[in-house]
């Protein structure tokens, strides 16, 4: 066989180099810009055109911006804002208007002085929208006149010219998203309120409205909302952040009334925080750069952190509470049961990497540590009785975290393959690789026992739970460690709890919760998922959960069984199996739960990886999602209630 016959059978010369001209590259490799094609991606078009009316609203020029979903699922953003340049650019010898809209990397926010401050740190928002519209047009209100400019797909379908006069500025920006780009055009008014309501918050006094004008049949399907129901919403808040952290704790118990403010600045970067400690036991930290959301966090949040654990360990010495170095209070203690929002503003902002997870800019540490340690000391000082509440909620963690250290040196012993002592409940599997092992968490030993029989053993492990387990929202972690329905589950997994869980020590790489389709199992799967949320979030945030789909019917005609997952599909094969004769009897049985079923019967409709339907229990928002479960599993019984008659027509299964 000659050497090159496995090579392709041409030269590699310049001609095979190609050149990716104007937005080509944005429609290209759409995810490089805008994260995923999804329903995400989608979204994000949006916060692409919102973002530059705030850069807007940053530099002190706007005050109100409107945002518009049209039927078609066109959207329209509006700003009072200056209004994008319509004048020559040097560089380019183009209308600014048209270089903002076609050229990557063209904005004020490259240090030519248009914005101080902004959010946008690839400069490619507006650019970007346009290439993966099917269309979209622009009017800007300028020096009394209005400019329109069209485009499609990136490409100028009209050029800038002015189509009347004007008394206000500003910029309208309609479009509609490109079907040939996208998985779903459907848009969620819930998704796009809840980031306006983020960024109405971070810039005070901004209003944003934001109005669905689509008819219901285009609304998406989970938010069902009724013909006559208003959907618009005036976002203003006069407090800013201390307004955030007011909505944070809306749902727990405050441990002192008023919400700590403190700001400072250093130049051109400006720093302010709010916080309110509640009687819960998780931490709520939420942070801000340029209005950007920083989940992983950086300077500002480790500049806060640092500081607040020494303020308050000082507090503590000064006052003679904390008496010897053994009693010193941690990060942990401290932070336990606080809400906190971080806001930054500053130019230059440094985000690591491409979707602006984490702020990078090392001089912000020294500004929020300092603004933290010289105001909230005064503070303290000044209201001895919000002092006392913190310390005395921070010693009290300080010894529960020592039982939960104790805790955790149990399991840490028992954890592992290391230690070969596996829970008495968990039949393991044969194989070693977690990325091809699978944790069936069963409700119900009779149901277990058919999952055993029916599983494939060389890599499916099942684990029985039995009885309600502990409702972690409403415990601490020394008794959620302790506690006999939790442990045998984490020692299972391997990979510790909490601040210690190690996401690459993992023994099963599809942990899969599969309960009756009922209202307890339900609510079995509901205080796993709190459990997981509070105390292993990375195996959500890896989409290491899945919830199993067990069917509902079982129709038979002789000898020919099918199963049905829904009313709609059970209705579907049973007039298929009917065929020509209407009057040909079906049975069709209602499974009353996982523990009826015979093995094969389990392995066929919920655990064979060929035929079975999962669910993977995902998370697009954290802080959405930890108002839900404080809701649903907090001890405050008022919003337990608002929400159960606010979703009842939604119910499903309902056991009377």
């Amino acid at each position: 066989m000659s050497e090159s016959t496995n090579r392709i059978g041409q030269e590699y010369d310049a001609s095979q180099i190609q050149v990716l001209e104007g937005l080509e590259a944005v429609r290209k490799r759409p995810g490089m810009y805008i994260g995923s094609t999804s329903s995400s991606g989608l979204h994000h078009l949006v916060y692409e055109i919102v973002d530059n009316s705030i850069d807007e609203a940053l530099a002190g020029y706007c005050t109100h911006i409107e945002v518009t979903i049209e039927p078609g699922n066109v959207i329209c953003v509006r700003d009072n804002g200056r209004g994008i340049p319509v004048d020559i650019q040097e560089q380019t010898g183009k209308s600014a208007l048209e270089v903002v809209f076609t050229v990557l990397h063209a904005g004020g926010k490259f240090g030519g002085g248009g914005y101080k401050v902004s959010g946008g740190l690839h400069g490619v928002g507006a650019s970007v929208v346009n290439a993966l519209s099917e269309w979209l047009v622009v009017h800007v209100h300028k020096d009394g006149k209005i400019y329109e400019m069209k485009f499609s797909r990136g490409d100028i379908t009209e050029s800038i010219k002015v189509v009347g006069e004007t008394d206000r500025t500003g910029t309208t920006v309609r479009f509609k998203p490109d079907h040939e780009m996208f998985d779903d055009l459907i848009y969620s008014y819930e998704i796009l309120h809840t980031r306006m309501r983020q960024q109405a918050f971070l810039n005070a006094g901004l209003r944003i409205t934001i109005e669905d004008k689509r008819p219901v049949e285009e609304w998406n399907e989970d938010e069902q909302k009724k013909p006559d129901e208003e959907h618009r919403d005036v976002l203003y808040y006069e407090g800013g952040i201390r307004e955030y952290v007011s909505f944070l704790n809306k749902n727990k118990t405050p441990v002192h009334d008023d919400v700590i403010y403190l700001s400072g600045s250093k130049g051109d970067s400006v720093a302010e925080l709010a916080f309110q400690y509640n009687d819960g036991y998780s931490e709520t930290i939420v942070s801000f750069a340029n209005d950007v959301h920083t989940p992983e966090g950086g300077m500002h949040e480790t500049g806060f952190r640092t500081a607040l654990t020494r303020v308050i360990n000082d507090y503590g010495k000064k006052k003679n509470i904390i008496k010897t170095d053994a009693d010193k209070l941690t990060g942990d203690d401290v932070r336990e049961g606080i809400a906190a929002v971080i806001s930054v503003k500053l130019p230059e902002a440094q985000f690591e990497g491409q979707t602006k997870q984490k702020l990078g800019n090392a001089y912000i540490r020294t500004l929020v540590d300092g603004i933290v340690n010289d105001q909230l000391a005064e503070y303290l000082e000044e209201h001895p009785t919000v002092a006392k509440a913190i310390i005395d909620k921070a010693m009290t963690a300080s010894r529960a975290r020592e039982a939960a250290r104790k805790a955790k040196e149990t399991v840490r012993r028992k954890t592992g393959l290391e230690s070969g002592q596996m829970p008495d409940k968990l039949q393991d599997c044969n194989e070693r690789d977690p990325s091809l092992c699978e944790l069936y968490i069963v409700e119900g030993d009779s149901a277990a026992g058919s999952a055993i029989q029916g599983r494939d053993s060389r890599f499916q492990a099942i684990l029985a739970m039995w009885g309600k387990m502990l409702n972690v929202e409403k415990s601490r972690l020394d008794k959620v460690i302790g506690n006999d329905k939790l442990y045998p589950l984490i020692v299972a997994l391997g990979a510790g709890i909490d601040d210690e869980f190690n996401i690459e020590k993992l023994r099963y790489h599809k942990i899969i919760i599969m309960a009756d389709a009922d209202v307890d199992g339900s609510h079995i799967r509901t205080l796993l998922l709190t459990f997981f949320f509070r105390y292993m979030r990375p195996l959500i945030e890896n989409g290491f959960v899945y919830s199993a789909v067990p069917p509902l019917y079982k129709l038979t005609k002789g000898k020919q069984q099918r199963v049905a997952y829904s009313d709609d599909e059970r209705d579907a094969i049973s007039s298929e199996m009917r065929g020509d004769n209407p009057n040909q009897k079906i049975d069709i049985s209602r499974f009353k739960g996982l523990g009826e079923m015979d093995p094969h019967e389990l392995w066929e409709t919920t655990m064979d990886p060929e035929k079975r339907t999962l669910r993977r229990i995902t998370m697009n928002d954290a802080i959405q999602a930890d108002q839900i479960f404080t809701v649903l599993m907090g001890e405050e019984v008022e919003p337990r209630r608002e929400w159960i008659e606010q979703n009842a027509k939604y119910v499903v299964n309902l056991d009377i």
